[in-house]
C-alpha cells in the first residue's frame, strides 16, 4: 500500500529533480571556486570527482538501507542529507567544500539506488514509462541549475549563495515525501523484499554479483556515467579555455543540459516497447562519440551543434542505462540488487573520469587527450552495452 498514486508521482518527481542539481551547480562556478582556494585543475576537479566517488560508495550502503527502513522513509532522509551537504559546501573552506561533496554524493547515492526498486515494485505495468518521467525531471533539474548558477552568483552576491540555495529544493522534496512515510509506518523494507521473493513463482533470488549480464549492465552504467561527469566538470572550461565568455559557456552547458531531457525521456518509452534495446544503443554512443569529436575540432565554432548532438546522446543513455536495469530484472527485489550493483560499480568508474581529464589536461595544455580518452570510452560502451541490450534477466 501506498499514498495516492498522484502524491507518489510528486514525490518522485520533487525527488528526481534533486539527484543531479547540486552536481551540476557547481560546473559553471569551477573557476570561482579555484581562484576562491587556490586550486590547481586536479584539484578542481576533485570538487566534482569526490560526489561522484560517493555516488559509488554510498550505493554501496543503499540497498541495505532500504531493506532495513524501507524505500519511503530512506528517501526523505536522503533529500535532509543532500540539503545538509549542500549547505556545509559553502563554508569557509576548502576542507569544507570536499566534505560537503562527500554528504552530497553519499545522498544522491541513496537516491539513484533505491528510486528504480520503487518503481519497479510501485508501477510495475508502467516501469519504463515511470523510469523516462524520473530521469527527465532528474536532467531537467540540472538543466535549470546549471543556467542559473552564474546568474544566481551576481544576483545574490557571490558562488556560495548561488550554490547554497539549491539545499532549499532538497528541504521541499523531502516534505512532499511525508504521505509516504506516514503510511509506511509500521512497515520495514525487509518485510517488502520478503514478499516481493516469496511471489508465487518469484524462486530463490539469484546474486547478481555472479550473473554476466549484470555486469554487462554495469558496466555500460558506470562508462556512460564517465562521459556524463567529465562534460559536468569540464564542458563549461573546455568553452572558456578556447576563448569564449564564461556566461556564454554556461548559457551553452545549460542547453545541453536542456536537450538531455528529450533523450531521457524518448529512449525508456523507446526501450519499453523494444525486445532488444541494440540499436538505442548504438544510437546514443554514436551520439555522444560525434559530439566529444567536435568538441575536439572545433569547440567553439560548433559549441551549440556539439552541445545538442551531446545532449540527445547522453540524455538517451542515462535513461537506457537506467532502463535496462528495470527490463533486465525480473522483479522488484532484484531491481534493486541490481541498481545498487550497477550504481556502486558504475559511479567509482565514473568517478575517475573527471579526475583523470583535469589530470591529463593539466600534463599536456590540451584538452585533446583527454577527449581522445573518451572516446575509446564510448567504443567500450558500444561494445558492452550491445550485450546488456539483449532480451534476457538477471
Amino acid at each position: 500500500m501506498v499514498a495516492h498514486p498522484a502524491l507518489l508521482m510528486v514525490g518522485i518527481v520533487l525527488a528526481s529533480l534533486n539527484m543531479r542539481a547540486a552536481l551540476a551547480s557547481v560546473s559553471p562556478l569551477v573557476s570561482e571556486l579555484a581562484a576562491a582556494y587556490g586550486l590547481s585543475s586536479a584539484a578542481s576537479s576533485l570538487v566534482t570527482s569526490v560526489p561522484v566517488l560517493f555516488l559509488g560508495l554510498g550505493a554501496l550502503v543503499a540497498p541495505w538501507f532500504g531493506r532495513r527502513f524501507g524505500a519511503e522513509r530512506v528517501l526523505p532522509a536522503a533529500l535532509l542529507l543532500l540539503g545538509a551537504g549542500i549547505l556545509v559546501r559553502v563554508l569557509p573552506s576548502a576542507a569544507a567544500l570536499y566534505g560537503g561533496g562527500v554528504l552530497v554524493g553519499t545522498a544522491i547515492a541513496l537516491l539513484n539506488v533505491l528510486m528504480p526498486g520503487l518503481i519497479k515494485r510501485d508501477f510495475p505495468d508502467r516501469a519504463a514509462s515511470m523510469t523516462s518521467v524520473y530521469t527527465g525531471a532528474m536532467i531537467a533539474g540540472a538543466t535549470v541549475v546549471a543556467a542559473a548558477s552564474v546568474p544566481l552568483e551576481r544576483a545574490l552576491g557571490g558562488w556560495q549563495a548561488s550554490l547554497g540555495i539549491w539545499s532549499l529544493l532538497a528541504a521541499v522534496a523531502a516534505l512532499a515525501w511525508l504521505p509516504q512515510v506516514v503510511v509506511a509506518r509500521g512497515r520495514t523494507g525487509a518485510a517488502h523484499e520478503v514478499r516481493a521473493a516469496a511471489a508465487p513463482g518469484s524462486g530463490a533470488v539469484r546474486s547478481v554479483w555472479r550473473s554476466a549480464l549484470a555486469w554487462q549492465v554495469t558496466l555500460f552504467m558506470g562508462l556512460q556515467s564517465l562521459w556524463s561527469y567529465v562534460l559536468i566538470a569540464w564542458m563549461p572550461t573546455i568553452f572558456t579555455d578556447h576563448g569564449m565568455s564564461r556566461s556564454t559557456a554556461g548559457v551553452v552547458f545549460a542547453f545541453n543540459n536542456l536537450i538531455q531531457v528529450a533523450g531521457a525521456f524518448a529512449v525508456p518509452l523507446l526501450a519499453g516497447r523494444m525486445r532488444s534495446q541494440r540499436p538505442l544503443i548504438v544510437l546514443v554512443t554514436t551520439m555522444v562519440a560525434a559530439g566529444y569529436a567536435g568538441l575536439m575540432v572545433a569547440p567553439v565554432q560548433g559549441a551549440w551543434v556539439w552541445s545538442a548532438v551531446l545532449g540527445l546522446g547522453q540524455g538517451g543513455a542515462v535513461g537506457l542505462a537506467l532502463t535496462l536495469i528495470v527490463l533486465r530484472s525480473g522483479d522488484a527485489v532484484t531491481a534493486a540488487r541490481l541498481s545498487g550493483m550497477a550504481q556502486t560499480v558504475g559511479y567509482l568508474l565514473a568517478a575517475a573520469g573527471p579526475l583523470a581529464a583535469g589530470a591529463l589536461h593539466q600534463a599536456t595544455g590540451s584538452w585533446t587527450p583527454p577527449i581522445a580518452a573518451v572516446l575509446g570510452v564510448c567504443a567500450t560502451a558500444l561494445a558492452v552495452g550491445l550485450l546488456a541490450a539483449r532480451n534476457r534477466t538477471v
